[in-house]
This record gives C-alpha cells, sequence and structure tokens, in this order.
C-alpha cells in the first residue's frame, strides 16, 4: 500500500505545482499590462496573491510552482540570466516570508477574526513583500538596467504592486476556495438583487472619483462600508479589489487625483489609497463576522440554558425520583 501511495502522492505534488506556475504565469501577463517601469514593473503584480493562497493551502510543497511561474515571466524581460534568478529568488522568498510570518500569527483561512485581517495586512502584505521589491530593485541597479536615481521610484511601484496583489487577491481567492452553492431554499433572490446594485454602485462611485480632478477618493468608502455589513468577507473582499483595480488603471494612465504628479508621488498615493480600502473592508467584515458569530453563540448557549431550565422545572413538578416507598402497617415494628 505505501509503494501504491508513493506515486500517487508525489504525482498529486507535481501537478499542484504545475497549476501553480501556470496560474503564477497567466496572472503575471495579465498584471503586464499595466506597467509602468522598464516593461515588469507594476502597480498591482497579481501573481504575489495567487502564491500566497497557494502556500496557505497547499503547503510550502508548492514553492516550485512559485519559482517556475516566476522564471518564466521574468527570462524575457530581465537583462541577463543571473539578473532573473535573483528576482526569481526574490518573488519566491517574498511570499514563503509572508506564509511564515501569517503561520507563527496564527493566522486562519477563513479570515473571520479582526486578527486574520491584521495579520493579512501587515504580516502578509506590508512586510512580507518588502523582500521582492527590494531584491528586484536593487539588482537591477547593480546590473546597471537601472539608474541609482531610479531606485526608489522602481522600489515603490514594486512593493505597491506586489503588496497589492495579496491585499486584493489573497483575500477574493480564500473566499472562492470556501465557497459553496447555496441549497435552493436559501437562494434569496433579493440578496443576489442588492449584490448587483452594490457592484454597480461601487463601480460608478469609484470611476467618478478618479475621473475628477479633484481628489474624490473618499467617496468609496460607503460602499465598501455596505459591502462588510451586509456582505460580510464575500462582499468586502469583491468589492476592495474593484475599487483597487480602477484606482490602480487610473494611475497607471495618470489621470483623476494621480494627474500631474511624478511616478513616486502617484505610488504613494495609490499604496496609501489601496492599503487603506482594503484594510477598511477586510476589518469591517472582520468585525461585523466576530459580531455575528458571537451572537449566535450567545444564542445557542441561551437555548441550552432554557432546555435545562424547562428539564428541570418538569422534573421538579413530577415530583421526587424514585417515589418514597409507602410505608404498610408493622413496619419498623420490633
Amino acid at each position: 500500500m505505501e509503494r501504491r501511495a508513493w506515486p500517487v502522492r508525489h504525482g498529486t505534488t507535481v501537478v499542484q505545482i504545475l497549476v501553480v506556475a501556470g496560474a503564477y504565469y497567466g496572472a503575471a501577463r495579465l498584471g503586464l499590462l499595466q506597467e509602468l517601469v522598464r516593461g515588469q514593473v507594476t502597480p498591482l503584480w497579481p501573481p504575489t496573491g495567487i502564491a500566497l493562497t497557494a502556500l496557505l493551502l497547499l503547503g510550502t510543497r508548492v514553492w516550485p510552482g512559485i519559482a517556475l511561474g516566476a522564471f518564466l515571466v521574468n527570462v524575457s524581460l530581465g537583462p541577463s540570466l543571473l539578473v532573473v534568478l535573483v528576482i526569481v529568488a526574490g518573488n519566491t522568498a517574498a511570499p514563503m516570508l509572508s506564509y511564515q510570518l501569517l503561520r507563527r500569527a496564527g493566522f486562519r483561512v477563513r479570515m473571520d477574526r479582526l486578527h486574520d485581517a491584521v495579520a493579512l495586512v501587515c504580516l502578509g502584505a506590508l512586510t512580507g513583500m518588502l523582500v521582492s521589491a527590494t531584491v528586484g530593485s536593487g539588482v537591477l541597479v547593480l546590473s546597471g538596467a537601472l539608474r541609482a536615481a531610479d531606485f526608489w521610484p522602481t522600489w515603490a511601484v514594486w512593493w505597491t504592486g506586489d503588496a497589492m496583489g495579496v491585499l486584493v487577491i489573497t483575500p477574493v481567492l480564500l473566499l472562492l476556495s470556501a465557497a459553496r452553492w447555496p441549497p435552493a431554499a436559501r437562494i434569496r433572490p433579493y440578496r443576489w438583487a442588492e449584490a448587483a446594485l452594490l457592484g454597480g454602485c461601487t463601480f460608478a462611485v469609484t470611476e467618478l472619483a478618479v475621473s475628477s480632478s479633484m481628489n474624490l477618493l473618499f467617496l468609496v468608502s460607503p460602499c465598501l462600508i455596505w459591502a462588510a455589513f451586509r456582505f460580510e468577507r464575500a462582499g468586502a473582499a469583491p468589492c476592495a479589489l474593484l475599487v483597487s483595480t480602477v484606482a490602480i488603471v487610473a494611475a497607471a494612465e495618470r489621470s483623476g487625483p494621480f494627474a500631474h504628479h511624478d511616478l513616486f508621488t502617484n505610488m504613494v498615493t495609490l499604496q496609501a489609497f489601496n492599503g487603506i480600502t482594503a484594510l477598511t473592508a477586510l476589518l469591517l467584515a472582520a468585525l461585523v463576522t466576530e459580531r455575528r458569530t458571537t451572537h449566535r453563540e450567545i444564542q445557542r448557549v441561551v437555548t441550552e440554558l432554557s432546555h435545562a431550565v424547562s428539564r428541570l422545572e418538569s422534573d421538579a413538578a413530577a415530583g421526587p425520583w424514585p417515589p418514597p416507598r409507602r410505608q404498610e402497617p408493622g413496619d419498623g415494628d420490633t
């Protein structure tokens, strides 16, 4: 049995590695549509979200898939094979570091606690992605592909893109991994209508905010609050992804509030906005989920206590058990 199970287990791992590599490569080609520096640095790098999700769901055995996908993407972009290998090492080490930090923090993939949302933002995105941005930007400068003066603008775009990949892609993928189609009895048409209305309003408000020359980005906050309170993570994560995507496209085109600024300023603004967007959506959704979970737990305990009290009252009304034995004449006589 052990000999038969060994190739099956390892065959499954190989398939998972290839799937991760393919997903990484496909997401990278989409991310490169908004490249800002050297045709390879973008303000949203979806592969980091895919890589971290794969590690969280499948474990560290799929890390070769991350490395393979990163190599296939960068081999045609890097100035030399050595530079490409260093960039691949940074792109692989960053999600691995994020995964280890999240594990040590007790992260749960259900993301049903405030603790999980804070850990994903602070450890998974903002901390772990420092590695890939620093390694990638540094090796490009050392190889002569970038001027030393371009290090910080490149680093800002690189870090922004990798962090945004984790902030807006990972929650959606974790949500989809746990999604189940509800039974027919629980499908409510008005909820679907409300979800469609929420998506339309979020897109329209975000488009208005990034199309205006005035800084109206704060207008998206009510939509995020609506999504978190009404749909919890199922609404907050997709809305955050939608808002961030629209804002990233505007920043890449330098339109609206991102016009008339240099690249570094736009990336700082975009990082701050997308970070606040993801943080607001995820934290509110986690708070609402925790509150509702606590409310259901209290209801369960109250129901159990009421049933226990009812049984005690029934037992008391029925009298003592077993009933006392009637004393017959002559009992106790000597």
